[in-house]
C-alpha cells in the first residue's frame, strides 16, 4: 500500500514552530534589556524590605517603639520640607539600584575538582603522618581534610599553588630523610613541571608548600649597581634577599634580586668554588666575575679545559694574562703566589710606619681557574707540581692583600680538589642538573625547593658561607666570538669589555678563528719594572 503524503502543514510545522521559539526569545531578550533597569530595582526593594523586616525582628520589644516613633518623625519631617518626598524618593531609589545591582559572586571555597585534588593530598599523607596509637588520628582514611589543612590557594586551572599542613607532633621532621619523603609525595601528586619550596616550622607543626615562578633567563651581563667590593652571582626570589637592582630585561628596566657576593678584607667568604655539570653554565659564571672585577681590579685567568672560552679577555686592559697551558698557568699561579706575598710584607711595613698602604696593594687582584683538575692530570704525567698548591697561599692570605680565588670545577672530577681549596671556599655554587645529595656535598645543605623542570645555562643554587640555600640565575655571558652566540648578547659582552692598548688593536671587534693567550713564561722571565706581572718576586728578595 503506498504511503500519503503528509499535508503541507504538518509537514512545516516543525520549522514554523523552531522559528516562533525564537522570535519569542528574541523578544523576551529585548524585553529584558528594556526592563533591566525595573528589575534591579525592584530586587533591590525586595532585599531592602527583607533586610528592614529581619532588622525589626531582631529588634527587642521593649526597643520597638522608640524607633516606630523615631521612623515617624523622619517621615514628617521629609513631608515638611520642600521638596522632602522627591528627594526621599529619589534617595530610595538609588539605594534599591545599589542594592540590587549583579554582583560576581565570591568564591568561598574549593569547587569539586579542587577540593578532589586536596583530598587525594590528604589519602596520599595518611600512612606518612599517622601510627596505631594515636587515639584521634589528624590523618585517618576517610578523615576530614579540612582540619589538616589549614591553609590552600589554587590557580586558575585549579592547580594547587600554596597549601599549608598541619602536622602530628610526634611527627620525626627533624629527621631528613622523613622530610624528603613528604616533599617528594607532595611535588608527585601536585604536578612534577613546577617547583615547589617547602617551609618547615618545626615549633608549630606546619608544613608550608609554595609554587614558585621560574627565576627570569633573560637577563644579560651589564653594569650592575653595586659598590665596590660587591659582585652579583646572578638573581634569585624577590623575598630570599633584601635587596634589588635595576637591571635591563629585553626593552625595559625592571627590579631584581640579586645574590650579591662580597669580597675583600673583611669579607668572611674571600673565595669561590662553582661546580657544574658540563654545560651548566660555570664559564659563564666566571666570564660575568672576570667582566665585573675589572671595573675596580685586574684579572689572571687559567683555563684547564683549553677550549679558549676567555679568548675575548686576552689583552684587555686589567687582564694580566689569560693561560690555558700547563706552563703557563704553573708561572702565573707561582708569580699569584709571590704577588700575594709581596703585597702582605708591603703592607705589613706601611701599617708599621704609619703610612697608607700604597694603591698597587688595595686594587683587588683576581685569580680565576676553570677546570684546575685537568692541568693537575697533565702536571701529575710531566712530573711537575700541581697548580692548586700554588693556590695555597692565595686561598689562605688572599682576603689581607685583597687577593680573591674563584674555581670552577665539574662534578666528576670534585675527587681532585684538594683540601686546601675545599676548606677556603666558603662561597659555594652549584649550577646545572644535581641531585639533593650532589648540592648537599658541594653547598653544605640541602636546597629546600624541587628540581626545576627545566635547566637553562646558570640556572642552579648558591651559598654564602653558612647563609641560606638560594636558587640563582647567572645573567647570560656568553663567549663573544662563539657563531652560536645572539647579535644582542654578543653586543651586550663587547660593551662590557675593557679597551685593548692602542699598539694592539689591529682589528674590530668580533669572532676570532684562534685567540692568542699571553705568554706568561716569556713575561716573568724578561719582566721589566714597568710590566704589571713585574712585581713577581719571591717574599726573600725583598729588601
Amino acid at each position: 500500500m503506498a504511503r500519503r503524503p503528509l499535508p503541507r502543514v504538518l509537514s512545516s510545522g516543525s520549522a514554523s514552530i523552531t522559528r516562533s521559539r525564537e522570535i519569542a526569545r528574541t523578544a523576551a531578550d529585548n524585553a529584558t534589556d528594556v526592563l533591566h533597569p525595573l528589575i534591579t530595582v525592584v530586587r533591590g526593594l525586595r532585599l531592602l524590605a527583607v533586610s528592614g523586616r529581619q532588622k525589626w525582628a531582631a529588634t527587642p520589644k521593649e526597643r520597638r517603639g522608640p524607633k516606630l516613633f523615631l521612623a515617624a518623625a523622619c517621615v514628617l519631617v521629609v513631608a515638611l520640607v520642600p521638596y522632602g518626598p522627591i528627594l526621599a524618593l529619589v534617595t530610595v531609589m538609588g539605594a534599591a539600584a545599589w542594592k540590587g545591582r549583579e554582583r560576581t559572586p565570591v568564591k568561598t571555597g574549593p569547587d569539586e575538582a579542587e577540593t578532589s585534588r586536596l583530598r587525594a593530598l590528604y589519602e596520599g599523607l595518611v600512612p606518612y603522618f599517622s601510627v596505631p596509637e594515636d587515639p584521634s588520628p589528624l590523618f585517618a582514611h576517610g578523615g576530614d581534610w579540612e582540619a589538616a589543612f589549614t591553609g590552600h590557594a589554587f590557580d586558575e586551572a585549579g592547580r594547587i599553588t600554596r597549601l599549608e599542613i598541619s602536622y602530628p607532633a610526634y611527627f620525626p621532621d627533624g629527621e631528613a630523610a622523613a622530610r624528603s619523603r613528604i616533599e617528594q609525595l607532595l611535588h608527585a601528586k601536585s604536578g612534577r613541571d613546577r617547583e615547589y619550596r617547602f617551609h618547615w616550622d618545626e615549633e608549630a607543626g606546619r608544613l608550608v608548600m609554595t609554587v614558585l615562578d621560574a627565576l627570569p633567563a633573560t637577563v644579560v651581563a651589564q653594569r650592575f649597581v653595586t659598590a665596590p667590593g660587591e659582585t652579583v652571582l646572578g638573581f634569585t626570589d624577590p623575598d630570599a634577599v633584601d635587596r634589588t637592582v635595576p637591571v635591563r630585561d629585553g626593552d625595559g628596566t625592571v627590579d631584581a634580586s640579586p645574590v650579591v657576593w662580597r669580597t675583600g678584607g673583611r669579607s668572611t667568604e674571600p673565595h669561590l668554588l662553582a661546580v657544574g655539570q658540563p654545560g651548566g653554565g660555570t664559564t659563564t659564571l666566571l666570564r660575568s666575575i672576570a667582566l665585573q672585577a675589572l671595573q675596580h681590579g685586574d684579572v689572571l685567568l687559567v683555563d684547564g679545559s683549553g677550549t679558549g672560552e676567555y679568548g675575548a679577555l686576552a689583552g684587555r686592559s686589567g687582564v694580566l694574562a689569560v693561560e690555558s697551558g700547563l706552563g703557563g698557568a704553573l708561572a702565573t699561579l707561582e708569580w699569584a703566589a709571590h704577588e700575594t706575598e709581596r703585597r702582605l710584607i708591603t703592607a705589613n711595613r706601611a701599617r708599621q710606619s704609619g703610612h697608607p698602604v700604597p694603591d698597587d696593594v688595595r686594587r683587588p687582584l683576581w685569580i680565576l681557574l676553570d677546570r684546575p683538575s685537568a692541568l693537575g692530570h697533565l702536571a701529575a704525567s710531566d712530573d711537575r707540581p700541581d697548580p692548586q698548591e700554588l693556590l695555597r697561599i692565595p686561598l689562605r692570605h688572599g682576603r689581607a692583600a685583597q687577593v680573591t680565588v674563584v674555581l670552577a670545577e665539574q662534578f666528576d672530577a670534585l675527587d681532585g680538589l684538594t683540601e686546601t681549596v675545599r676548606t677556603h671556599t666558603r662561597a659555594r655554587a652549584v649550577l646545572g642538573p644535581a641531585t639533593a645529595e650532589q648540592i648537599a656535598a658541594v653547598l653544605g645543605a640541602g636546597p629546600s625547593t624541587t628540581p626545576p623542570p627545566a635547566f637553562p645555562p646558570g640556572r642552579g643554587y648558591a651559598r654564602l658561607g653558612t647563609g641560606p640555600v638560594l636558587r640563582v640565575q647567572v645573567p647570560a655571558t656568553p663567549d663573544p666570538y662563539d657563531d652560536d652566540t645572539s647579535d644582542a648578547d654578543r653586543q651586550a659582552v663587547l660593551d662590557l669589555l675593557p679597551a685593548r692598548p692602542a699598539a694592539e688593536e689591529t682589528a674590530p671587534e668580533g669572532p676570532a678563528t684562534e685567540p692568542v693567550p699571553v705568554a706568561v713564561e716569556a713575561v716573568v722571565g724578561e719582566a721589566r719594572p714597568s710590566e704589571p706581572l713585574a712585581k713577581a718576586q719571591p717574599a726573600g728578595a725583598e729588601s
